[in-house]
């Protein structure tokens, strides 16, 4: 008999922020440190500041109090004001892992009235093994994605 395997489904967030699509990115990328919560972190002491580089082939880290830079991963595509792609390779163990590709892009539409539309996914959770699917469930909790884009929404909002 075979078993069939159920990879978990991406996280999907879509949200509409008041800020032009130009300015929409720019808070979410050189804005980047002024709207990440402190507490989302994986370096060894508290987090200083989140940095996200502009282009593609950048990466996107944070800095610790004590100086020491803890990557995330990197910027796949770079594609301002419309579309940012980014590889997220934190495990399962909330640990920066090399050789871990997962995928989060976010696209930024026009709405009429002047805001922008911002649809959010982050992929390839599967990549995990078996912890995925509980990675996803962590992930799409409010203390995840939702309470992250909140505050990426919120300051753009007043931007």
């Amino acid at each position: 008999m075979t078993s069939l395997k159920i990879q978990p489904a991406p996280v999907r967030k879509t949200l509409s922020v008041k800020a032009s699509p130009e300015r929409a990115f720019e808070v979410f990328t050189a804005g980047f440190d002024r709207w990440w919560p402190r507490s989302h972190h994986i370096g060894g002491v508290d987090m200083a500041r989140a940095v996200l580089e502009p282009r593609a082939g950048g990466r996107w880290y944070e800095v610790g109090v004590d100086g020491a830079e803890c990557d995330w991963g990197e910027v796949l595509v770079w594609d301002p004001p419309q579309r940012l792609i980014l590889a997220w390779r934190i495990g399962a163990d909330w640990k920066y892992d090399p050789s871990l590709r997962t995928e989060v892009e976010l696209r930024f539409t026009r709405e009429a009235g002047g805001g922008t539309r911002v649809d959010f996914e982050h992929r390839l959770l599967e990549n995990m093994g078996e912890a995925g699917a509980a990675v996803r469930e962590a992930i799409d909790s409010p203390g995840g994605w939702s309470g992250i884009l909140a505050m990426f929404a919120a300051t753009a909002d007043a931007a």
